[in-house]
């Protein structure tokens, strides 16, 4: 504008000189002046060099012109005026043609182009009036708003055309893509068949699974962009994801919360429009609507289960993966909605949960935000956009989405508020970008297509669009769904390196760390420490094979024995022993065994090769604590190994019938074969004899004895129920003595009787009170059944040292001065019973029962491998260590994987 100015200044001065300075052509100059509209656009539209050009000309005018006579003064002013003005109107026009074709396309410079001509013809008959003037620029505006709607609309129906074109191209695209994916499958389906190579986002999904297991709040390492969902409750956040994953995946309610745990899903290109989930590998087929169903209700379950009792929603998180064709790349987090109020049936801090939840996953430094307002409702009722705000006050990583924009066509009268919503005026909060979209029309059962052409047919009609309030680029989730994924990425390329730079820090600071604390031991973490006690144990199992035969047979007649004794002794030998008689003495013994063999005695047996069978495990395993290689960290898991297969072991049923039959055979046999079988068998007698002998006075003094001992050390007194024992023992002594002196006064060898008549009984009670000792019957009952066996054991023993030379008259068939030897002939029976017994069992444990205790093993070992919370009690620092370093090393070798494929794919 100021050189135009000068310009006109030059003009005026040269021809003020060429008239000399006259009064006229100063006043004609002022007149022009005024008459000049604004002309103030010329300095943005004509070129410096147009101004210089225009300059030089008048320069050279001025010195080309011969000053006149003051009489052709007149002539001469309207010459100059001519050859100026044709001048002005032909660089003004050159200009024009030169943006012609641009300022058909927008408004501000169509108006431009028509000021451009309202000058030049102003400037040209500048002696019209301003009335004119006024009609001419009334006209002109006419004009050009009659050109803008008509540009409008074929820019409009332009924009519909290509787009259907970009629809249908697309289209072939996604077919082609399919088409060469199914090739794909079909040529390595053969029997050499190749390694599918991952998808760029697959890998991507499985360092963020790794990432959320080794950071589950962001606070250390976890900083890789997902597109974090966030909005109010109902606002239709899960309708625009299932816009964006083409299909109905998120299970829905009527205004109830639904969403109550994270869900990532991850989006990939692929040939079928299947989902699947981390940890299962079943396709479901979002094609068909039952499999749709299946798949909401099982996402619903899972959000269910992962929920704490007494909580309304939780932080585990549900990996879901979802191919099809068109769908962009990327990994979304869909999050529960923000609530203003909790409702009845919530958890207490349910509102507070959910915040927190949400600035965890937003606090992340690289998440993507798409912050979803429901349009319909007032924008004052949204808690989501402050939340927002705050976490991305400049709003670097936030794209802000308003749904049920029809609704709000339809409901607001004042469209500038959207306008305002969508330039980033009314909101506190700052974005990338605003997207008007619109995710359904009112029932849950319509199609995805429906919607999306639902959708299309919407903003092709509406009147906020044809006002300009949204453009183009701003709406639809088609558009949205293409901006989110080239935003992803660009943060996935700007992030992941500095990513994997942190994680080769850390984990040369935990090798370090590693070195120095334990220098001479391997990382083992969980998993390598479970194997290794895996290995441990089973080697421990095979062991079991190698085990003697004879350590095997001993361990199993001490366990036989020990577990019989008590029954042999008490229901058995002394009962037989009453008769009085060697034929009674037989008669009874045949009797009880025979009843024992059938119905308690093979169980008994199997019980007992089972307990000794796991003893000799366990043992084998509790002396492996002595070699080098013991590791007492696994020790607890080998110990719950041992105790799992005492529960689950059992023996093989047929067992039970073939020791039965050898057992009632074994126990029938009376005919002792030779010297040595006759010397072993009272060699096994007074063993036993004495055993049983020294266990009966041990349990008889031993509260005696124990009592003494506490006196002596001054602890405790001893007490009545004591002092009445030892007396009422002596007491019962005098009784056998009464009864050995009455068997020698007769000159008889009658069998001592195992009870107290009632004559005895009130002696023995009427001395002890005549002592100030008062005791009950059963007191004295008691007492005397130890007393009256330890006489007949010991009475036994004498038995046996007089036998120990009666083979041969045994052999004969006759007694020596009355002496049989019965009792020698019932333990050796006893004796080989054990023994075919041991012999049988150690060989069902060698054939049969060390295999099926392996296999049991390896089952047990199979379920504890899938057991983390068993895994977790391998403690110490030692694991802790060598478990961070292990998940240090995945998280970096796939993010370097990822990092490679990402670069190669560039």
């Amino acid at each position: 504008m100021s050189s135009l100015l000068r310009l006109l200044r030059l003009r005026y001065l040269v021809i003020s000189t060429t008239v000399g300075g006259s009064y006229v052509v100063h006043k004609k100059y002022k007149e022009l002046q005024d008459k000049l509209p604004d002309i103030s656009w010329m300095k943005e539209y004509m070129p410096e060099e147009n101004v210089d050009a225009l300059t030089k000309y008048l320069f050279d005018l001025r010195d080309s012109i011969t000053i006149p006579d003051t009489t052709n003064l007149q002539n001469h002013i309207r010459q100059l005026h001519e050859r100026f003005t044709d001048y002005l109107v032909t660089t003004t026009c050159s200009k024009l043609l030169i943006l012609g074709p641009s300022l058909s396309l927008n408004n501000h410079e169509q108006k431009s182009s028509n000021s451009h001509f309202i000058l030049a013809k102003s400037y040209q008959n500048m002696q019209t009036t301003n009335e004119e003037q006024e009609k001419l620029r009334k006209a002109a505006q006419f004009q050009a708003h009659e050109r803008q709607e008509k540009i409008q609309q074929e820019m409009m129906t332009i924009q519909i055309k290509y787009q259907r074109e970009i629809d249908r191209l697309e289209k072939e695209l996604q077919s082609l893509k399919k088409q060469l994916l199914l090739k794909q499958d079909r040529t390595t389906s053969g029997k050499k068949q190749r390694k599918i190579k991952k998808s760029l986002i697959d890998m991507y999904s499985e360092v963020l699974d790794e990432l959320s297991e080794y950071d589950t709040n962001y606070n250390i390492q976890d900083h890789l962009p997902r597109v974090i969902v966030i909005g109010d409750q109902s606002s239709g956040k899960t309708s625009v994801l299932e816009m964006i994953t083409q299909a109905r995946i998120f299970p829905r309610g009527a205004g109830e919360m639904m969403t109550r745990s994270p869900v990532k899903v991850t989006l990939s290109e692929g040939p079928y429009h299947v989902a699947t989930f981390k940890d299962n590998r079943k396709e479901y087929d979002l094609t068909k609507e039952t499999d749709l169903a299946a798949l909401r209700k099982e996402i619903e379950l899972r959000m269910r289960a992962s929920v704490r009792e007494g909580q309304t929603i939780s932080n585990e998180v549900i990996s879901l993966s979802v191919k099809g064709p068109g769908l962009q790349r990327m990994v979304l987090v869909d999050l529960p909605g923000i609530i203003s109020t909790e409702t009845i049936g919530m958890a207490s801090d349910t509102k507070n949960s959910i915040t927190r939840l949400a600035n965890n996953y937003m606090s992340n430094p690289n998440a993507i935000i798409l912050c979803i307002q429901d349009g319909s409702v007032d924008a004052e009722r949204s808690n989501v956009t402050e939340l927002v705000s705050k976490m991305d006050p400049y709003g670097k990583r936030t794209i802000f989405v308003l749904t049920k924009v029809d609704l709000a066509e339809a409901n607001l009268y004042d469209t500038d508020r959207i306008k305002k919503i969508l330039d980033g005026k009314l909101f506190p909060m700052k974005a990338l970008g605003y997207f008007a979209v619109v995710t359904g029309k009112g029932n849950a059962d319509d199609s995805i297509e429906s919607i999306q052409k639902y959708e299309e047919e919407f903003f092709r009609n509406s009147k906020l669009f044809r006002d300009g309030i949204f453009k183009a680029t701003q709406t639809t989730t088609r558009n949205l769904s293409f901006a989110v994924s080239d935003c992803f990425w660009k943060m996935v390329k700007e992030s992941v390196e500095q990513q994997a730079d942190t994680f080769k820090a850390t984990r040369f600071n935990l090798e370090t760390e590693w070195k120095n604390s334990f220098p001479k031991i391997r990382e083992q973490d969980r998993d390598e420490l479970f194997e290794k006690a895996r290995g441990e144990i089973l080697d421990q199992v095979i062991n079991l094979s190698q085990i003697p035969s004879r350590q095997w047979e001993e361990n199993l007649s001490k366990h036989l024995w020990s577990t019989m004794s008590s029954f042999i002794f008490n229901e058995v030998f002394i009962t037989a022993s009453q008769t009085g008689s060697v034929g009674g003495f037989n008669t009874t013994v045949d009797v009880k065994l025979q009843q024992w063999a059938e119905k308690e005695l093979p169980r008994q047996c199997v019980h007992i090769g089972h307990l000794v069978l796991l003893d000799e495990f366990q043992g084998l395993i509790e002396r492996e604590q002595k070699s080098r290689s013991y590791d007492p960290i696994t020790n607890d898991l080998k110990m719950q190994v041992v105790q799992a297969c005492r529960s689950r072991h059992q023996w093989d049923s047929k067992a039970l019938d073939s020791l039965r039959v050898i057992q009632t055979q074994a126990l029938q046999d009376r005919n002792v074969p030779d010297k040595q079988q006759w010397e072993s068998a009272i060699k096994f007698m007074e063993n036993t004899l004495r055993k049983e002998l020294e266990h009966e006075e041990s349990e008889l003094l031993s509260n005696i004895n124990q009592s003494s001992w506490k006196k002596f050390i001054g602890f405790q007194r001893s007490t009545i129920e004591e002092k009445y024992r030892q007396q009422c023992i002596k007491e019962l002594d005098k009784v056998l003595m009464s009864r050995q002196q009455l068997n020698q006064t007769t000159k008889t060898n009658q069998v001592l009787r195992s009870t107290l008549d009632q004559d005895e009984l009130t002696a023995v009670k009427k001395n002890l009170q005549a002592q100030k000792m008062d005791v009950s019957n059963e007191f004295i009952n008691e007492t005397w059944q130890r007393v009256y066996k330890i006489h007949f054991l010991k009475q036994n023993l004498t038995t046996c040292i007089d036998c120990r030379r009666f083979f041969y008259y045994y052999q004969k068939g006759f007694s020596d001065q009355g002496l049989d030897c019965h009792e020698v002939v019932f333990f050796w029976r006893l004796k080989r019973m054990i023994e075919i017994t041991s012999n049988a069992i150690r060989q069902q444990i060698s054939n049969i029962e060390t295999r099926r205790l392996e296999r049991e093993v390896k089952e047990i070992l199979d379920d504890f491998s899938g057991d983390e919370t068993l895994k977790a009690n391998l403690k110490g620092k030692r694991v802790d260590l060598a478990e961070e370093l292990k998940r240090v090393r995945q998280v970096q070798e796939k993010l370097e994987e990822f990092i490679e494929a990402l670069n190669a794919e560039k």
